[in-house]
């Protein structure tokens, strides 16, 4: 769909144009360095559910208005980005220098609260019931975050909190995605909640598959030291499971605190070699089914098909095997 990802682009870019041409290359910085723009891909496919056409140009009659609802998603998104390389001192993401470590934390802090007020502009060109949709969910996001920075550390995170948290910062957003897609298609209400339900199981597929990643791929596929997660205190599903394990104890003497990159090792074998990848595996494909199962009440079409497809390859051939 490169004529789409075209068109994502263009308006994503036009949207981080501001009067000050310091700060528009603070918020065009994360925009330029690439993405897979999977929210507004979502909010597109979403808007063609019940598309009659077969084939590739059904994707030509996307609207503009459900382009700039992707865009609007995604620009809270790079906002939150600029906002939680500050929390967690990143110095590099998308690999490219961050947003904070170029220009400092401040700017990386205004130029993020810029991309959320745009975001919201853009929502509310769309309508009054648009702009409370995506309100609500940076305040989801926001939510999510503090419910992780208070569990920071903690060993004995309850899976329950795990989840509630990865709704509001990851999910929430994808959800948001796929309801706007419906919106300004004026699809009926039915059909929005089922394509809500199936962005709230991509969502928390692609959060558990992200945290998987984080424990098995190489520093240089993650652009970031593998099992950084665990480094800043925030122990995910793969962690969870194995704290509960044969090795559990181990870990969990590891875990706690602050690790140097020596116990960062010890605790990514521990991981590594326990039976929580596998488990969280089972989980993600869980959210994969959920999400499957939403399309059953959406009307068939190469649309419908293109959001089963998508999310069955969160999971599809994922390769799980340690890399570090």
């Amino acid at each position: 769909m490169p004529g789409l990802r075209e068109r994502i682009e263009r308006r994503l870019l036009a949207a981080t144009e501001t009067s000050d041409p310091s700060l528009t290359e603070m918020t065009s910085h994360l925009v330029r360095a690439g993405g897979k723009r999977l929210r507004p891909v979502l909010t597109a496919l979403c808007s063609a559910v019940g598309s009659a056409s077969d084939g590739a140009p059904w994707l030509d009659d996307v609207t503009n208005d459900a382009v700039t609802g992707g865009v609007s998603v995604e620009m809270v998104h790079v906002g939150s980005l600029h906002h939680d390389d500050v929390l967690d001192e990143a110095t590099t993401r998308h690999n490219v220098e961050s947003v904070n470590a170029r220009w400092g934390n401040l700017r990386a802090i205004i130029s993020g609260d810029f991309l959320l007020a745009r975001a919201s502009e853009l929502a509310a060109s769309l309508g009054t019931d648009v702009a409370q949709l995506l309100a609500a969910a940076i305040g989801r996001l926001c939510v999510g975050e503090v419910q992780e920075l208070q569990v920071a550390f903690q060993v004995d995170r309850s899976e329950a909190a795990y989840r509630s948290a990865i709704e509001g910062k990851t999910a929430a957003l994808y959800e948001t995605a796929c309801r706007i897609g419906g919106m300004v298609s004026d699809a009926p209400d039915s059909q929005v909640e089922a394509l809500g339900r199936f962005g709230m199981g991509y969502g928390l597929a692609f959060q558990v598959v992200d945290d998987i990643l984080d424990v098995v791929a190489t520093d240089d596929e993650l652009g970031k030291p593998a099992g950084h997660d665990m480094v800043e205190g925030v122990y995910n599903l793969p962690v969870l499971r194995a704290l509960e394990g044969d090795d559990g104890d181990q870990l969990r003497g590891l875990l706690g605190g602050p690790l140097d990159d020596d116990a960062r090792v010890k605790a990514l074998a521990l991981v590594r070699a326990s039976d929580g990848v596998d488990q969280a595996i089972t989980v993600a494909e869980g959210f994969v089914e959920d999400a499957v199962a939403a399309l059953d009440d959406l009307p068939p079409g190469p649309a419908t098909s293109a959001l089963a497809a998508a999310a069955r390859h969160l999971t599809a051939g994922l390769d799980v095997t340690p890399r570090g």
